[in-house]
């Protein structure tokens, strides 16, 4: 019904910026909530930024002040802007969705495939 895509993945020396995207579609009346997680090798997945519907923002403290999500309805996308990455930044970026099917009142939660970010130090 709903199909998440990630881009902007790569790798990136320590200290330079990347630009994750995230493009739903499918059967989509809104997205009430969106975020996105990282896992590490040997590590659980965790929560990096959300982004609510009405553009409140929280972040892990991990990047408070180099990470900025931001979304634009119209095109149903989430943006990860990510700048003065380190090392400890590498991992596949998950996206994440809360959305309300088209035609309907329900809202399921969503994850994409993953893209993932190394950056070498």
């Amino acid at each position: 019904q709903v199909q998440l895509v990630e881009s902007g993945g790569g790798l990136v020396q320590a200290g330079g910026s990347l630009r994750l995207s995230c493009a739903a579609s499918g059967r989509i009346s809104s997205i009430i909530t969106a975020g996105w997680h990282r896992q590490a090798p040997g590590k659980q997945r965790e929560l990096v930024a959300a982004i609510t519907s009405g553009g409140n923002t929280n972040y892990a403290d991990s990047v408070k002040g180099r990470f900025t999500i931001s979304r634009d309805n119209a095109k149903n996308t989430v943006y990860l802007q990510m700048n003065s990455l380190k090392a400890e930044d590498t991992a596949v970026y998950y996206c994440n969705a809360e959305v309300i099917v088209a035609g309907t009142f329900i809202d399921n939660n969503y994850w994409g495939q993953g893209t993932q970010v190394t950056v070498s130090s």
